[in-house]
């Protein structure tokens, strides 16, 4: 189901810090949101000013109103994808005499038929019919990890409470004028309009902030015990996607006294961690958003609660737990976090990978092919390899092409010799398991590979991980999601181009904030892929080149800030 709730590429970070934490007990926000680097779903930055009404800078989708994404003189935030699951099925039963027709308490309900044309550019108009139901409209599917057949007795119908949500950009809005945290969390209350993200926030006071407000389809775990059907008792607990009976109209959502909107969840049943010392989310549920403050008692529909985190929740985790011990942090910090590239599966794995790897007899291994591959050249490469992914990093591209294959045949259940434990889900599981079936072909094939490329075992990251602007590769700092780093980077591997070229996802606007003596916040941010997706511009490559090379670009807000600027121009606009 993860295709159909958000793409499997994107996600996001973002934690905030407590002004317990930091240096002038004001708070601070990293947010390092991963969004494609192409396509209609680009970040604009902007910075929109009302005198008197509005001052804020951030960015936003393209098309979009509001900054989704920013923060203004007293308040940042970020949002990450979440695990909730928006919307739920219901399985309809049928009139065998009739398919539109649908039961509910022994009385026929009719189905409500609905044309739709949609115009094509170049083409006929294509019009399509669609079957309508109290729930929802009727899906029906016959392929894909979830069939959904329209049988002769059976259908399902989906509801989508977002697909009556237009209050996005009215609780965005609010974002942009609030005046702290709390202000964040009226806005969520009041307008109840983010349809699938977390939102992590800090202020100027020293207030952090992370909450799961979003609108999810009320579906309570004892609904789900009393209501689902066969295939919603399999997938409820394993996705939190629920499927109900759609016969029983006792199987209903009902409503919270302070939701919005009929069937979804209020306010008050959102997962939420107020000030403590971090607020972090790296996509995973929002159990952990604090490893010494868990959250518990959501309903299945939100996440999980004591499974495994991914290898980025854990390394983030680990990493911004450590900055908050220490007390003193500033906005370098941030800036250092960002670009820090480790990756926390090598730290886990990269050791005895390599000593496996000398272990071998005759330095050779077999690939799947079959074919015996040389490979003790690579074992003194893993050995000496820094575990990070900067583009200078020797190693690298090695580990991360021999983890891609392992990953790709061995289940992760088999990679680890000490499993998961929930009562310390931050260092389980580890100690990769090198006698494993698999491992061994993994580093051959990945050897292999390179050399038949091309790739030195020791090149650095940088000289095979590019994109190329205006004619020119420029190395991209950043490792996939398998490795767990936190500057996220998807690439494309282009064997006739020598590696991985063209990034599909990853970082795209990140901000780093937190504020001065005179409320004025002192922000750096980067738009990795550039502001411009035009060739002939400026804007076309810079940031990405400042990206890069791990440099940022000093915000200016606030008007003394603006007016220090050493590119400043001014243009007067007078009329005659």
């Amino acid at each position: 189901m993860r295709e159909r709730t958000a793409d499997a590429d994107m996600g996001s970070n973002a934690v905030a810090f407590h002004g317990d934490t930091t240096a002038d007990g004001r708070g601070l926000l990293l947010g390092n949101p991963h969004y494609p680097w192409h396509g209609g779903r680009r970040f604009w930055q902007a910075q929109q000013t009302i005198p008197g009404e509005l001052n804020v800078a951030g960015a936003s989708l393209l098309g979009s109103p509001t900054i989704s994404i920013g923060y203004n003189a007293r308040v940042a935030w970020s949002h990450t994808v979440s695990t909730g699951v928006p919307f739920s099925l219901h399985r309809l039963t049928l009139d065998p005499a009739d398919p539109t027709v649908y039961v509910v308490d022994g009385e026929r309900e009719r189905m409500k038929k609905r044309t739709v044309t949609v115009a094509v550019k170049g083409g006929a108009p294509v019009t399509r019919t669609q079957w309508w139901t109290r729930y929802g409209p009727v899906v029906a599917s016959t392929d894909g990890e979830l069939p959904l057949p329209w049988t002769s007795t059976a259908a399902y119908a989906l509801n989508d409470p977002n697909a009556a949500n237009l209050r996005f950009a009215d609780t965005s809005l609010g974002f942009s004028k609030a005046r702290g945290t709390a202000d964040v969390l009226g806005s969520l209350a009041r307008y109840q309009g983010l349809p699938w993200v977390n939102t992590v926030a800090a202020d100027s006071s020293g207030h952090s902030l992370y909450t799961q407000s979003q609108v999810l389809p009320r579906v309570t775990d004892d609904l789900a015990a009393r209501c689902s059907t066969d295939l919603g008792k399999a997938v409820y607990p394993a996705a939190g996607l629920a499927v109900l009976d759609g016969s029983r109209g006792d199987c209903a959502f009902g409503r919270d006294a302070d939701a919005l909107q009929p069937g979804i969840f209020g306010p008050a049943r959102m997962p939420t961690l107020r000030d403590a010392p971090y607020a972090e989310n790296s996509n995973d549920s929002a159990w952990l958003a604090n490893a010494d403050r868990p959250l518990t008692g959501y309903e299945r529909v939100f996440g999980t609660i004591g499974t495994q985190r991914s290898p980025r929740t854990r390394g983030a985790i680990e990493d911004v737990a450590a900055m908050a011990r220490r007390g003193d942090l500033t906005v370098r910090d941030l800036e250092r976090r960002q670009f820090t590239n480790r990756a926390p599966v090598a730290d886990l794995a990269a050791a005895d990978a390599a000593k496996a790897c000398a272990a071998l007899p005759g330095g050779t291994a077999k690939g799947s092919d079959g074919k015996a591959v040389d490979v003790a050249e690579a074992c003194s490469v893993l050995a000496a390899w820094d575990r990070t992914m900067d583009t200078g990093s020797r190693g690298a591209l090695l580990f991360d092409r021999t983890w891609r294959k392992l990953t790709a045949k061995v289940p992760a259940a088999q990679r680890w010799k000490v499993p998961f434990s929930a009562s310390d889900p931050v260092r389980t599981p580890n100690t990769l398991d090198t006698d494993a079936p698999g491992f061994a072909t993994a580093l051959a094939d990945a050897v292999a590979e390179l050399r038949a490329t091309g790739i030195a075992l020791d090149s650095r990251l940088g000289e095979h991980q590019f994109v190329v602007r205006n004619g020119q590769r420029v190395p991209v700092p950043g490792g996939t999601e398998g490795l767990g780093v936190w500057n996220k980077i998807e690439p494309v591997w282009n064997t006739p181009q020598g590696g991985y070229t063209e990034v599909t996802t990853g970082s795209s606007h990140i901000q780093a904030v937190g504020w001065d003596d005179s409320r004025c916040p002192v922000a750096r941010t980067l738009l990795t892929y550039s502001q411009s997706s035009n060739p002939n511009s400026p804007h076309f490559g810079d940031q990405t080149r400042l990206f890069s090379g791990e440099k940022w670009v000093t915000a200016r807000f606030c008007e003394k800030d603006i007016l220090a600027s050493p590119v400043l121009k001014t243009v007067h606009i007078r009329e005659r």
